[in-house]
C-alpha cells in the first residue's frame, strides 16, 4: 500500500461517498411517496446518483494522479485517497450499477423496490469506507455499514430458505463483528492509538501475543465480510435462499471493501510473526475447500456461492504478500475489478431465465438462446481463468505477486484448485449445450449479461494492455 500523507483535504475530497448517501436517503424518500407502479423513479434517482459517484471518483482519480504513482493522502487522517481506494470506488459503483440492471424484471413493481435500491446504495458505500480507511474505529462502522444491508436484502425473498439465510448471516455477522470490535480495542491499547500510522509503530515492540490475538480478531471480522474460511458458511445459503439481485451484490461488493481493508491491516503488522505463512494457509483452505464442495453442487446458485468462497481464496494471496511485495496491491486490485464484472454477468444470466435453479434447467439455452450462452460461458470460462478474460489476467497478477513475495508453495495449490474448479464449472456449461427447452427469459437481465460479458473481455484485454505498456507487471 502506498504511504499516506498526513494532509487534510476539504470534504469535498469525497464527493463519491456524499453521492452515495444522498442518493440512498432520496432513493427512500421517494419510494416512500410514489406509489408501486411509479417506483421506478427510485430506480431513475438511484442510477442518477450512481453515475454522479463514478464520475466524481474518475475526475478525483485522474486529477490525483494516483494511478501513475501519485502520493496518497488522508482526509481527516482516516479516509486515505490512494490508487487501491481510487480503483475501489470505481468497481464499486459499476458493480451497483449491474446489480441494478440485472434486477429491474425482478424487482420491478415489488413493494420492497425503493428500499433494495437504497441498501444497495448504502452497502457499496459500506465497501468503499471499509476499503479507504486506516483507522480501526472508522473500520468498525465501515464494518457495519456494509453488513447491515446485506442482512436485510438476503431477508428481502418471504420465504422459508430466505428466512434461513437470513438469520445465519445476521447470526454469524453480529459475532464476527464482535471480534473485530474486540481486536480492534486489544490493538489500539496496545499500540496507543486506532490510525494505523499508530499500530505501524506502536505495535512494533509489543508482545506478539497479544498483537496476534488482536489482528487475528480483526481479520475473522473481515474475513465474514468477504466470505473467507473459516466464517464462510453463510455465503452459499444467503446465495441460495436471497433474490438474484441480493446474491449478486453479496457475492461481489463487500468482498471488495473487505479484501483491500485485510491488506491495508496486514501491511502495517510488526513481522515479528509470520503473516504472510498465515494469511496464506487461510488462503489455500479457503479456495480447497470451497472448490471441493462445489463439485457437488446441482443448484446454480448454491454453485455459485461456493464460487465466490474458493475466488476469496485466490484474492487472499496478494493479501498475505502485501508486505513482501510491491505488485501485491495491483494484483488484487486487477483481480477484484475481474472478478466483480465476472460474477455479476453469471448472475445477470441466471436473472435473466429466472425459472432456472437446477443446472439441468440450463439445457437448451445455447441452441435457442445462444447470445445468452455465450455470456454464460465467457463469464464461467473468466471464473476458471481462461485468457484472454478477466480473471485471468486477476490470476496471472496474483500468482506472480505470490511467487515474488516467497510463497510459491501456495502459487502451487492455487494452480491445482484451478484445474478441480474447471470441472464444476464446464458441468453446467455443458448443460447449456445439451437440447432441451430453457425457461423463458427476461428482457433487462438478458441486456445485463451481455453487458457483463463485454465487460469481462475488456477488463481482462484492458488491464493486459495496460500490465505490457507499464513492463513491469505491476499496472504502474
Amino acid at each position: 500500500m502506498e504511504p499516506a500523507m498526513m494532509m487534510e483535504q476539504s470534504p469535498l475530497a469525497l464527493l463519491p461517498e456524499l453521492c452515495l448517501l444522498a442518493g440512498a436517503v432520496a432513493t427512500l424518500l421517494a419510494g416512500s411517496f410514489l406509489p408501486r407502479q411509479r417506483q421506478w423513479v427510485a430506480r431513475l434517482i438511484a442510477v442518477a446518483a450512481l453515475l454522479a459517484a463514478g464520475i466524481s471518483a474518475a475526475l478525483a482519480f485522474r486529477q490525483n494522479g494516483h494511478f501513475g504513482g501519485g502520493d496518497a493522502e488522508t482526509v481527516f487522517g482516516a479516509f486515505v485517497l490512494d490508487t487501491a481506494t481510487g480503483v475501489t470506488r470505481l468497481v464499486v459503483v459499476a458493480a451497483v450499477l449491474l446489480v441494478i440492471g440485472l434486477g429491474v424484471d425482478e424487482l420491478a413493481g415489488t413493494a420492497r423496490e425503493s428500499e433494495t435500491y437504497a441498501l444497495l446504495l448504502l452497502g457499496g458505500l459500506g465497501a468503499i469506507v471499509l476499503a479507504a480507511t486506516d483507522d480501526l474505529l472508522v473500520l468498525a462502522v465501515a464494518f457495519l455499514l456494509a453488513s447491515i444491508p446485506v442482512y436485510a436484502l438476503v431477508g428481502m425473498v418471504r420465504s422459508p430458505g430466505a428466512a434461513e439465510a437470513a438469520l445465519k448471516t445476521y447470526l454469524l455477522g453480529a459475532l464476527s463483528g464482535i471480534f473485530l470490535l474486540l481486536g480492534a480495542t486489544v490493538l489500539s491499547g496496545i499500540a496507543g492509538g486506532t490510525a494505523y500510522v499508530d499500530l505501524a509503530t506502536g505495535l512494533a515492540g509489543a508482545p506478539a501475543a497479544a498483537v496476534a490475538v488482536g489482528a487475528l480478531a480483526v481479520l475473522a471480522g473481515l474475513l465474514f465480510e468477504a466470505g473467507g474460511v473459516p466464517l464462510h458458511q453463510w455465503v452459499p445459503d444467503a446465495t441460495q435462499g436471497a433474490g438474484t439481485a441480493a446474491a449478486a451484490f453479496l457475492t461481489t461488493v463487500p468482498k471488495i471493501g473487505a479484501l483491500v481493508a485485510a491488506a491495508r491491516l496486514v501491511d502495517v503488522l510488526p513481522d515479528a510473526l509470520s503473516w504472510p505463512l498465515l494469511v496464506g494457509l487461510l488462503a489455500a483452505a479457503t479456495m480447497t475447500l470451497a472448490n471441493l464442495a462445489a463439485l457437488a453442487q446441482t443448484d446454480a446458485r448454491r454453485l455459485l456461492g461456493w464460487s465466490t468462497v474458493s475466488q476469496v481464496g485466490y484474492l487472499l494471496m496478494p493479501v498475505a504478500v502485501v508486505s513482501s511485495t510491491s505488485a501485491a496491491t495491483p494484483a488484487l486490485l486487477v483481480y477484484l475489478a475481474g472478478y466483480a464484472v465476472t460474477n455479476l454477468t453469471a448472475f445477470a444470466v441466471l436473472a435473466a431465465v429466472p425459472g432456472a435453479r437446477s443446472l439441468t434447467d440450463f439445457r437448451g439455452l445455447a441452441r435457442q438462446r445462444p447470445w445468452l450462452a455465450a455470456a454464460l460461458g465467457i463469464s464461467l470460462l473468466s471464473l476458471v481463468g481462461t485468457p484472454p478474460t478477466a480473471v485471468f489476467l486477476g490470476k496471472l497478477t496474483v500468482f506472480t505477486a505470490a511467487w515474488d513475495g516467497g510463497l510459491a508453495w501456495l502459487v502451487v495449490v492455487a494452480a491445482l484448485n484451478t484445474l478441480v474448479s474447471l470441472f464444476y464449472y464446464l458441468r453446467w456449461l455443458v448443460e447449456a449445450f445439451r437440447p432441451g427447452d430453457p425457461a423463458p427469459t427476461a428482457g433487462w437481465a438478458h441486456g445485463a449479461a451481455l453487458a457483463g460479458a463485454l465487460g469481462v473481455l475488456a477488463v481482462g484485454l484492458g488491464a493486459g494492455l495496460v500490465t505490457a505498456l507499464t513492463g513491469d507487471g505491476t499496472l504502474g
